[in-house]
């Protein structure tokens, strides 16, 4: 089972699920438990809460369609948002081998850190993005003004319930500068969090609907001039930390009484020479939620 965020021209921001290649208008069905992802969110079981809600579903379908979401724009594009209303997003570091070796190699004065805090005990942990710094679906993720090495970094990311429950999976990319990153670790939030410096989508898969979450495929494929200039896949078996230990520190001495969504970490990095540019188009896909599309526009100082 899945659910979307998207926008309906007369009424504003809705939740949908989604039946195949359709969607239902959950606040249609509930204008209050399911108002948005905050109200979803604060249900006492927000997964049975939607199970209970799929049956009256299949009577009451005010419909989208949703025909190839995962290769085309097409018009449910236009509509798709990204699937969080006032959240914040949390990113996990260093949890994949091949992200500790990248952050070693772009590092100046930092290849010590980025050794010890993957066998360390306490995971990284660090504030992404608000809402309004969020791209969702063919929405524009962003190049800084002031960086000549950013890269976007592929992210299965889980979305929490005020009480840290697992409420589902989503795709996410955890837009990175990384010569502002490597030139000092102190810089970490100003190459992690900008405008549009995170995409989340394009839909949320329900946890019963992905059984397992650290044995899924990760992909990421980066166009330019039509042409697919990079590809690479990993699974999420190959994560040093599980899921359950990087909630856990995430909770400790902190509340999230919205929610929250964690990008846990990225196993997939492109070569040193690569750096995204105007225009191009970022795909990542997700086994079992689909695929998250967005171009690439160049941020302006000032």
């Amino acid at each position: 089972m899945q659910i979307c965020r998207f926008w309906e021209p007369k009424l504003g921001p809705r939740l949908g699920l989604v039946f195949g290649e359709e969607v239902v208008d959950l606040t249609a069905i509930d204008p209050i438990g399911c108002a948005d992802v905050s109200c979803w969110l604060k249900q006492p079981d927000p997964v049975d809460y939607l199970r209970q809600l799929a049956e009256l579903a299949e009577r009451c379908r005010v419909r989208i369609l949703m025909r190839e979401l995962d290769r085309k724009p097409a018009p449910i594009y236009r509509y798709l948002l990204p699937p969080l209303d006032t959240q914040e997003v949390w990113g996990a570091g260093v949890t994949y081998e091949r992200s500790r070796t990248a952050r070693m190699g772009e590092s100046r004065g930092g290849k010590l850190f980025y050794d010890e805090v993957y066998d360390a005990k306490r995971p990284e942990l660090f504030f992404k993005a608000t809402p309004h710094r969020t791209a969702g679906p063919n929405a524009p993720i962003r190049v800084r003004s002031d960086s000549e090495w950013t890269i976007p970094e592929p992210e299965f990311t889980v979305l929490l319930t005020p009480n840290l429950v697992v409420a589902g999976y989503t795709c996410g990319n955890d837009v990175s500068s990384r010569d502002i990153e490597g030139e000092n670790p102190l810089y970490l939030p100003q190459a992690k969090t900008y405008l549009d410096s995170c995409a989340l989508g394009p839909v949320i898969t329900l946890p019963d609907s992905l059984p397992d979450p650290h044995n899924v495929t990760v992909s990421l494929a980066v166009i330019r001039d039509g042409m697919t200039i990079f590809h690479d896949e990993t699974n999420t078996n190959r994560m040093k930390r599980r899921i359950p230990d990087l909630v856990s520190y995430l909770g400790q001495d902190n509340a999230f009484p919205e929610g929250v969504f964690l990008v846990t970490g990225t196993g997939i990095v492109p070569p040193d020479e690569f750096s995204l540019e105007p225009d191009d188009v970022v795909e990542i896909a997700i086994e079992g939620i689909g695929t998250l599309r967005n171009p690439v526009v160049q941020g302006t100082a000032g």
